[in-house]
């Protein structure tokens, strides 16, 4: 049995790197590669904090985040506060779902203006505590067929690799799935031999989760 890890670089490689600290070792079929996309930073003054929901969005829009750094940020999971957190941003809240859950932290906080830094194809859109969502990075499909194998289980990071895992692969009798979230998992459809999901939507729960139906 492998274990198949589908994420883009760089977050490819670390997570094959805690697969191995575990003693075990992992494949490596990326179906995106991340690359910066185009934009300028807004006026600081229109918000009351920023919300990041990917590590990738602090990675691609470092270059202009200390012009928002005085805003209290809330994230999603413990790597993208980890990234926030080393990029200089103040952390005020670490939400441990998703991106609707990142909503009701903005909610519960009184944050009625964030801005939103994410990915081209994200999930929440302008709307109650979100004031603006600018894209700063986009996930590129960079293949049109994966070589699973039988027995193989293979980690799911995302909804949207999920939807794209399914539609590649026709024959999953065979293939078992670990998915970071609820909702990943929904996305990838039925008729896999088995289907996992993390305890908490972060890299190591999905690891152990895989290790446990390793």
């Amino acid at each position: 049995m492998r274990i198949v890890v589908l994420r883009p670089e760089p977050g490819n490689a670390a997570t094959r790197a805690r697969i191995a600290e575990a003693g075990m070792a992992a494949v490596a079929m990326p179906l995106f590669a991340v690359t910066p996309l185009a934009w300028e930073a807004p006026d600081p003054a229109r918000f009351d904090s920023l919300l990041l929901t990917s590590a990738n969005a602090v990675r691609h829009a470092r270059a202009a985040l200390p012009t928002l750094a005085a805003l209290p940020t809330v994230v999603v999971g413990e790597a993208t506060a980890e990234a926030a957190r080393a990029a200089g941003l103040n952390v005020v809240a670490v939400g441990g779902s998703d991106a609707d859950a990142a909503r009701r932290e903005l909610d519960r906080l009184g944050l009625a203006r964030a801005l939103h830094l994410c990915g081209r194809d994200h999930l929440l859109d302008p709307g109650g505590p979100i004031a603006a969502v600018i894209p700063v990075y986009a996930s590129i499909e960079t293949t049109d067929r994966i070589d699973l194998s039988p027995g193989d289980l293979v980690l799911v990071h995302s909804p949207r690799a999920a939807r794209r895992l399914a539609a590649l692969v026709a024959d999953r009798a065979a293939i078992g799935v670990v998915a970071i979230s609820p909702r990943a998992a929904h996305a990838a459809g039925s008729g896999w031999r088995q289907v996992s999901i993390a305890a908490t939507p972060d890299d190591p729960a999905l690891i152990a989760a895989a290790l446990a139906a390793h």
